[in-house]
């Protein structure tokens, strides 16, 4: 739809946003906060490109980007990128991230990516974005030979590999790979899509091609022919300013580019929201329960509106069954409020579909950051869906980083606003994520059985844990590679790998790599927890370095971290090391975890000036204790 051009899911900016972007100091302490809270609106180009400059100013001083993730992106593209790049420190910001771009020279695609000393490999970027479309490719024009159609795709892909393959060796970053928008030029109409080598069918193969190679390479796939059909590709591109300027697409889709991207960038850092929190009264339904009672209520078939707030249930119950969690969040009585949910035919959301359902008069805010302790995430993990403009703007005002999409007065957009604004964006899909919501639910029994437990032992006996454990493999290897990308809290380091990195794990002798898998007797809970260790040189002997150690928040209180390290001892002593180190990288998030390795038993050995803590602990001293669970696999 045309309108999600200018992002109508975000407010309006403030009409002081330069001046506040040009007076912030880059070495202020909340610059990251400020940014953050500032890129959650509407903004023009002039905007954007401010809002650039106090990135780079911050990033030039040195200043504290917290709680945005820093991310170094290299761009390789064959147009003029440079209007585009504008748009994105701010769209970025937006999602979580603090973004350096490594800009490489006009149509120097392939010459960066196979050169090992190029600005951009020299970089070390965390990824590449190649912005390449099918100019790039060869693929502007029909080849309705066969035979020859078949070779435009198979040159196509082999110059997009040899590009892929030469960033990974020269650089060590993933791609993020495009797929190719069409552009619609029709030349048998319908019969277009059947015809091998019409323009329409060369660029459709290939673009189920760039995902098969993303896949086998550790690429992302950027989908940008989904953004240009979803905006139209007679306002997508225009020739007029690609012959004059050789500009990728029309500058008027240049914000929702950026945007995309920026939800893609915060998925990688582990920024993509997790749980969909509702308002109720003329969210879910038409009109105000408690004071029309359930029998009147605007929902259903037979009604325009009715349909919209159907539509709105539709969605939501989508969002659940792809693993998000979903609440509600409503100023009402809570008897009143669950009454809809048991009683009305027509609700398509159920009470059991809700995990955690908070309804009272108590300020939203303070119940958002409620329903984020219940659950256990970050309260920038939430997105809020409400009508009333009034309630939006406090929980903007007070949580910025909660997700509020802006709503117009007809609810028949309100289910469409919600999917386009991409709040749910994932770089991968496992089956733990089809368990989260299920998973959530049967949080509310353990807690039940706890709170009737005499003590903690009591209660963790009574759980019924398995714990299992196994080397990296390719079986959980998306599930890894998920986990390591999207942990915050329980993560000692907070270093990001790739699944094709994963892989190179599972084959190196040298390394110690632990998958760690949880169930009860209310569900299975599935990975929970991951563990990548180096044998290396130290002192007088060899020790086992704990490269990376990060849990689901979720199994706290159990005493797996202590079955953990039994795993990491016991390879430790197989493998003749003589010490374990770990070490403890502070961030914004990972707090929680600074003593993780003190209670573990291990022995402080300093802290660096970027506070950076490291720990020891002899091998042959460590004795493990029973521990309530079955334990399986080693």
């Amino acid at each position: 739809m045309s309108w999600s051009i200018n992002l109508p899911w975000l407010p309006p900016a403030p009409a002081d946003l330069r001046s506040r972007l040009r007076a912030m100091p880059g070495d202020a302490n909340d610059a990251g906060k400020q940014l953050n809270a500032l890129a959650t609106c509407q903004m023009s180009a002039g905007d954007a490109a401010a809002f650039a400059k106090a990135i780079s100013r911050v990033l030039a001083s040195g200043g504290s980007l917290a709680p945005l993730s820093h991310f170094r992106l290299g761009v390789l593209s064959n147009a003029t990128f440079d209007l585009v790049q504008s748009w994105m420190p701010a769209a970025a910001a937006r999602h979580g991230v603090a973004l350096e771009i490594i800009e490489a020279p006009y149509d120097q695609v392939m010459q960066q990516a196979l050169d090992p000393l190029s600005i951009v490999n020299k970089s070390r970027p965390d990824a590449v974005l190649l912005a390449i479309d099918h100019h790039w490719l060869k693929l502007e024009q029909p080849v309705l030979d066969e035979a020859k159609s078949a070779q435009a795709i198979d040159d196509a892909l082999d110059m997009l590999q040899r590009v892929v393959r030469g960033v990974r060796e020269h650089s060590g970053a993933p791609s993020i790979i495009p797929t190719i928008p069409c552009p619609s030029h029709s030349l048998f109409g319908g019969f277009d899509r059947r015809l091998n080598g019409s323009l329409r069918n060369l660029l459709e193969k290939t673009n189920s091609q760039i995902a098969a190679l993303a896949a086998e390479t550790g690429s992302y796939v950027f989908d940008v022919a989904a953004i240009a059909e979803r905006i139209g590709t007679d306002t997508w591109f225009d020739q007029v300013q690609w012959n004059l300027y050789k500009l990728p697409f029309a500058a008027s889709c240049m914000a929702v580019y950026a945007d995309r991207l920026g939800l893609l960038l915060g998925a990688i850092r582990g920024h993509s929201k997790k749980c969909l929190v509702l308002d109720l009264d003329n969210t879910l339904w038409g009109g105000v329960v408690g004071d029309d009672g359930v029998e009147a209520l605007k929902i259903g078939q037979g009604s325009a509106e009715g349909e919209a707030f159907l539509a709105v249930q539709k969605m939501a119950l989508s969002f659940r069954e792809r693993g998000i969690i979903l609440a509600v969040c409503s100023k009402n009585n809570d008897e009143t409020a669950r009454k809809p949910f048991r009683e009305h035919p027509d609700m398509l959301l159920k009470e059991s579909d809700i995990t955690v359902f908070q309804a009272n008069w108590i300020d939203k805010s303070n119940n958002l950051e409620a329903i984020a302790k219940q659950l256990n995430i970050g309260v920038d993990s939430l997105v809020f869906l409400d009508d009333n403009p009034a309630e939006r703007a406090h929980v903007r005002d007070a949580l910025p980083m909660v997700g509020i999409p802006e709503l117009p007065a007809d609810p028949s957009f309100f289910s469409a606003l919600l999917e386009a604004a991409g709040y749910f964006e994932s770089v991968n899909f496992s089956s733990e994520d089809l368990l989260r919501a299920t998973s959530y639910a049967a949080d509310a029994k353990r807690a039940e059985v706890m709170a009737s437990a005499r003590d903690a032992g009591d209660y963790l006996t009574s759980l019924g844990m398995v714990i299992s454990f196994a080397p990296f493999d390719h079986i959980g290897r998306q599930r890894i590679a998920q986990l390591i990308n999207k942990s915050n809290q329980f993560n000692l380091t907070t270093r990001r790998y790739t699944e094709s990195e994963c892989a190179d794990f599972e084959c190196d002798k040298a390394v110690m790599t632990l998958q760690t898998r949880l169930s009860d007797r209310f569900s299975d809970l599935g990975m929970i927890g991951v563990v990548i260790a180096r044998i290396i040189k130290y002192q007088d002997g060899t020790a086992l370095d704990i490269d990376s150690w990060l849990m689901s928040c979720r199994v706290l209180g159990r005493k797996v971290e202590e079955a953990m390290l039994n795993q990491v001892m016991s390879f430790a002593a197989a493998n003749g090391c003589r010490w374990v180190l770990g070490h403890y990288i502070p961030t914004a998030k990972n707090g929680m975890v600074k003593d993780h390795y003190i209670k573990l038993g291990f022995e402080l050995l300093g802290v660096s000036e970027t506070g950076k803590r490291s720990f020891a602990r002899f091998t042959s001293e460590y004795l493990p204790e029973p521990l309530p669970m079955t334990i399986r696999g080693a």
